[in-house]
Formats: structure tokens, C-alpha cells, sequence
């Protein structure tokens, strides 16, 4: 059986939960994210949509680009998930949001052709200069 994951924002408006084990995870350094985000990298797991459910408030969403679909608080702002219309069968999750982050490590880097020059980060994973579907 798979283990069952939970996560939420900051202020406790948003709780998710998915089911599934803890892999394909990667640090993205697409500008996109590093605007939407604040942060010069977010770590996303991709999980089946089938193994998603909100479990608490209904998240605000912006279209970020013309084929994904960003959700967040509309209190406290914490971006939470993403789907991508080139992938709708799946949703890309937050790992900062999740109830144990430290359970689950990214294994790749992607869209490593927007990676800030400075940045040095798990430089002994693979990267992938665009995200490969």
C-alpha cells in the first residue's frame, strides 16, 4: 500500500493530500517559478491528479503561462501546486508545503538553462536544460 502524504499553507487555509510514493521530484530554476515563488528555486513532486484531493478551503489559481495553471492561498499567498495543460493527468506539488519535506529529496534539475550562475545546489544530481515530459 502507499503511503499517504499531507501538506497546507502557511496559515492553515489550504490542506492537500496525495497517495503515492515520494519520487520524481525536481528543483526547477525556471523563471517563472523563481517570480511567482520568491525563491531562486522550487522543488516540485509530480503526482497522478487521480492520487490529489484538497482537503481544506478551495485554492485561487493563475495561469502563469499559457499552458499551466498555478494554485494558491488566497490568504496567506503560499503557492501550493501547478498543472500543466501538456500534462493534465498529473499535478506538480510544492515539497516546501508538505507536512515532512525532509522525506522527500529531489532527484534532478530541471530547466537548467535558466539557473542562476551562482546558484551551487545538489550539483551531483542530473539536470535537464528544458523539462522533459
Amino acid at each position: 500500500m502507499d503511503d499517504i502524504h499531507s501538506g497546507g499553507c502557511h496559515c492553515g487555509h489550504l490542506r492537500y493530500q496525495f497517495n503515492g510514493p515520494l519520487h520524481d521530484i525536481a528543483h526547477c530554476h525556471c523563471s517563472i517559478c523563481r517570480r511567482v515563488s520568491g525563491g531562486i528555486v522550487t522543488t516540485w513532486i509530480t503526482v497522478p491528479t487521480s492520487a490529489f484531493q484538497w482537503m481544506k478551503g478551495t485554492p485561487a489559481q493563475y495561469a502563469s503561462s499559457t499552458s499551466c495553471v498555478r494554485y494558491f492561498c488566497p490568504t496567506c499567498g503560499a503557492q501550493l501546486a501547478l498543472v500543466s495543460r501538456l500534462s493534465p493527468e498529473t499535478i506538480d506539488v510544492t515539497i516546501a508545503t508538505l507536512d515532512h519535506p525532509e522525506q522527500a529529496p529531489a532527484e534532478r534539475h530541471i530547466w537548467t538553462d535558466n539557473q542562476l550562475p551562482w546558484l551551487h545546489l545538489d550539483e551531483h544530481l542530473p539536470g535537464e536544460a528544458q523539462e522533459s515530459l
